[in-house]
């Protein structure tokens, strides 16, 4: 059994990008986690922060125990002023100390997004320092890393390999991001679930089954036997 964990800026980030690999690992009998770094409160035109974090967390949590993931959301960091202090990093780090993920996901470096450049720094420095044999803290190297594939994180994102999803995967999927009140298009509009469903399509055409989701890895091209 291997272990995947997901480490995402806001609740959400990896529940559209990396959720269905996530719902195929976990049908597979392996372990799965979620951590979202921020809860994405301010993400939504018409509800304050601290009433649309309360909304985000419940869905974060349903989404994850839809999917078989465990969660853990930094709820006291801020959408849209993420950081990438040492503090953080090492919070990061002890994450992946008690999970112990053979594969961590994470955002691409390149992003319109702010939070989401933050996010894949942390994930990497977060996998550096868990790695180093510390007084007092259980060391675990991480096997794999890997990045997500997400439209905000497009620039020079080159796509490592395809990870297959099934018919059985997608449909808890599915299922699980229609209740993500972002995902349906309630927020600003964008029809993220049908993008990411589309982009699952296209990316199966090129891997040759019904549906995939395509990865980057640091070494560039390879196959990923991820599953």
């Amino acid at each position: 059994m291997s272990t995947f964990l997901a480490i995402g800026a806001h609740i959400g980030d990896m529940d559209l990008t990396a959720g269905p690999l996530l719902a195929e690992a976990r049908l597979r009998g392996h372990r799965t986690a979620i951590l979202a770094l921020t809860p994405g409160e301010r993400g939504h035109p018409t509800l304050d922060p601290p009433t649309y974090k309360v909304q985000k967390i419940e869905e974060g949590r349903a989404l994850a125990a839809a999917i078989g993931a465990e969660f853990e959301v930094f709820d006291d960091q801020s959408d849209g002023f993420l950081g990438t202090g040492d503090d953080l990093a090492e919070r990061v780090a002890d994450v992946i100390r008690t999970v112990k993920p053979d594969t961590v996901i994470a955002h691409w470096k390149r992003s319109i997004h702010p939070d989401h450049i933050a996010a894949s720094q942390l994930a990497e420095h977060g996998r550096f320092l868990a790695g180093l044999p510390v007084q007092g803290q259980q060391r675990h190297g991480v096997t794999r890393l890997a990045y997500a594939e997400n439209w905000e994180d497009a620039e020079d994102f080159q796509i490592g390999g395809y990870v297959p999803i099934s018919d059985e995967a997608f449909r808890i999927w599915r299922s699980a991001i229609e209740g993500q009140a972002f995902a349906r298009g309630e927020t600003y509009g964008f029809r993220y679930i049908d993008y990411y469903t589309a982009l699952m399509t296209v990316r199966g055409c090129l891997a040759r089954v019904p549906r995939a989701v395509a990865l980057a890895v640091p070494t560039g091209p390879v196959h990923l036997d991820l599953i």
